[in-house]
């Protein structure tokens, strides 16, 4: 998969714009919280934030960062998704405790060949089962959960 299937098929879960009481995160438009998006520059109402500086802020903030171009194909949206879903430091360290390295959430060389040489279809199905173990253990879990239950069983029928 590349960036751009990747960016497509993520808009399919972090689409339009959203500012819900509950979610920690505040307003965001095509998942791009509004803390993130001043980060980068960008200084209008994140109802007016362009889906182009989404994907340039995905790509340097999340794609690139966890080398995904590195990994198998087959990987790169779970992780990508995972990554964005809740953060990218919690995405490799379930990564890394999957394929049995130190669990320091950077992407090096050694997380790069263990994600290679590691079945992607059990792999896979780790680190699904480790992120939705994770994700209901989460306060926001009453709000949220059916949303990111649909949201990885989504990932697993692709």
């Amino acid at each position: 998969m590349t960036f751009d299937e990747a960016f497509a098929a993520l808009l399919l879960h972090e689409g339009g714009f959203v500012d819900h009481p509950a979610d920690p995160g505040g307003a965001t438009r095509y998942g791009v919280t509004q803390a993130v998006a001043r980060s980068e520059g960008f200084k209008g109402d994140m109802r007016e934030y362009p889906m182009s500086e989404a994907k340039r802020v995905y790509r340097k903030r999340y794609w690139t960062m966890l080398r995904l171009d590195d990994v198998p194909p087959g990987m790169r949206f779970d992780l990508f998704d995972a990554a964005v879903n809740s953060g990218t430091t919690q995405a490799i360290r379930w990564a890394q405790r999957i394929v049995g390295v130190p669990d320091d959430g950077k992407v090096g060389p050694v997380t790069i060949q263990a994600l290679n040489n590691i079945n992607v279809n059990k792999f896979l199905a780790k680190y699904n089962g480790a992120r939705l173990h994770f994700l209901t253990s989460l306060p926001g879990w009453a709000n949220f959960g059916r949303g990111w239950a649909r949201r990885i069983a989504d990932n697993l029928m692709r």
